[in-house]
């Protein structure tokens, strides 16, 4: 089967500006979310060519409660370019099946070994995905154990947020997001800049 992609991206992560200056500097990068309500499984997350909504984010992170070592207290954002490489691309339909299919595998092992599936929950927006979280991830060991290709990136497109309007078909937080599993995908940091060229200063 061939990459569902293969070009290039811009992708912006929301995090501490400490962070964020360490990436800048070539001290660190970013690392792999592992939480079982991650969206899009396991990897390091971005909003595709959306910075303003990656600092959105990182804003509302710093307001709630994390555990230790996931505080942000002062939004930034990282740009990065990103190669999708072997993409488990869900705006795909060929992919959009292997998820469907990978569902009813893990309803039928959850069954047999007696565990309840995990469900979405929080709110209208679903903002912690236990469920689609363990679908992906048993699509991957699914495919490692058959010896089959690992995705290097996994990429979705999200309808979140109020309606524009009345009867409305857009909703004021629409994004895509890019889950990178392979870091050799990230090609390049890089500090956003605006229309004039400088450092844009979020805020």
């Amino acid at each position: 089967m061939d990459a569902a992609s293969t070009s290039f991206v811009l992708g912006y992560h929301g995090c501490d500006r400490k962070l964020a200056e360490r990436v800048f500097s070539g001290h660190a990068a970013l690392r792999a979310s592992h939480n079982d309500y991650d969206w899009l499984g396991d990897g390091i997350y971005f909003w595709e060519h959306n910075a303003d909504r990656a600092f959105d984010f990182a804003t509302e992170v710093a307001t709630r409660r994390h555990r230790a070592g996931q505080n942000i207290k002062a939004p930034a954002v990282v740009g990065a370019i990103i190669d999708l490489g072997f993409c488990l691309n869900l705006l795909d339909a060929r992919f959009i099946e292997m998820v469907r299919a990978a569902y009813e595998e893990l309803v039928r092992s959850s069954a047999e070994s007696g565990i309840d599936l995990p469900r979405n929950t929080g709110g209208h927006d679903l903002l912690k995905r236990n469920l689609d979280c363990a679908v992906v991830r048993t699509l991957h060991q699914a495919r490692e154990d058959a010896g089959k290709e690992p995705f290097e990136t996994v990429r979705a497109a999200f309808v979140e947020g109020e309606r524009l309007y009345e009867n409305a078909g857009f909703s004021a937080k629409n994004h895509i997001q890019v889950c990178v599993r392979d870091p050799r995908c990230i090609k390049a940091y890089f500090r956003p800049l605006n229309e004039t060229g400088k450092p844009v200063v979020f805020s």
